[in-house]
């Protein structure tokens, strides 16, 4: 467990850098150049990301179970992480209606995927996971919506509903090979239970 939360404490505290130091990050890239930047910031989210896989997968093998979650929370689960793939997706490709409307869908996808995974899963190490995520992502949404506004940031111009309809695609295409295969493969439970 104590993998799990160091992971989840340094992915956390670098990805919410540009969020409440935004002017020490300009600086830094400045200094240090953006590649650098981007490289480092690359290997420590890469070895964050492996602690806290290594510290769920500790916490598995002997689960404190908090609540016993029904059969039912799989179905909903399930959905919501569809939405989740299609905000996920609709935030990478440029020009989709709902990053124009919303402009930061991929920390809703996360609040979603986060969500999604609380209500079905009843340990804590599920808790420290998918809460920490959750938790994150609604923080990090907030302050960018605040700083977006005092900024006078503009939303992403809307292309088109083409750009919507490859959105879904990806959007289904990831969803099906997660549910049907990657999520059995990877995390060794099938959602589909």
């Amino acid at each position: 467990m104590l993998n799990l939360v160091i992971g989840l404490v340094i992915f956390f505290g670098l990805h919410s850098v540009h969020i409440f130091a935004p002017e020490w990050r300009a600086r830094s890239m400045a200094k240090n150049g953006a590649v650098r930047w981007r490289m480092r910031f690359g290997l420590i989210s890469l070895l964050a990301i492996a602690s806290i896989v290594m510290g769920f997968m500790q916490a598995r093998l002997a689960p404190v179970w908090l609540w016993n979650p029904p059969m039912w929370t799989h179905q909903i689960a399930s959905l919501l992480v569809l939405v989740s793939f299609y905000f996920a997706a609709a935030a990478l490709i440029p020009g989709t209606k709902l990053k124009s409307m919303v402009g930061h869908p991929f920390l809703l996808a996360i609040k979603l995927w986060a969500f999604a995974h609380l209500i079905s899963n009843g340990t804590l190490a599920d808790l420290v996971l998918f809460g920490g995520f959750l938790v994150w992502s609604i923080v990090s949404f907030a302050v960018a919506r605040r700083r977006d506004r005092a900024a006078g940031v503009e939303k992403p111009e809307y292309i088109g509903v083409h750009m919507d309809l490859a959105a879904f695609v990806v959007c289904i295409v990831c969803w099906f090979a997660m549910v049907f295969f990657l999520h059995k493969m990877l995390i060794g439970v099938s959602p589909l239970i």
